[in-house]
């Protein structure tokens, strides 16, 4: 099952430093879980100055439940970087699911 899911960052004077500093373990974490077929797509979200502002990723896990537990694990999320995280299933088209077989 597929997950949009859409997190912002804390918009405090310390909150592109949180993103910095955990974004080497963050990247670390998409490429391992993306190689798995976990993760499908991601995208940094920017605000009219091209700055880092938040995240967009589209996952792939059997259920809620497991996207909670990988979020539990997830650099931005114990780094204190995603402040607000929505979480939706969606369905990704077949054609754009043929690049994982």
């Amino acid at each position: 099952m597929q997950f949009v899911i859409t997190a912002y960052d804390g918009t405090d004077e310390h909150a592109l430093q949180r993103r910095m500093d955990a974004r080497e373990d963050h990247l670390k974490s998409v490429e391992k879980r993306f190689k798995e077929g976990n993760h499908l797509y991601g995208a940094a979200l920017l605000d009219d100055n091209e700055r880092m502002i938040g995240s967009m990723m589209v996952v792939n896990y059997p259920s809620r439940e497991a996207v909670d537990e990988w979020l539990k694990e997830e650099p931005y999320v114990t780094g204190s970087v995603w402040q607000k995280i929505d979480v939706k299933p969606c369905m990704v088209a077949g054609t754009f699911m043929e690049l994982y077989k």
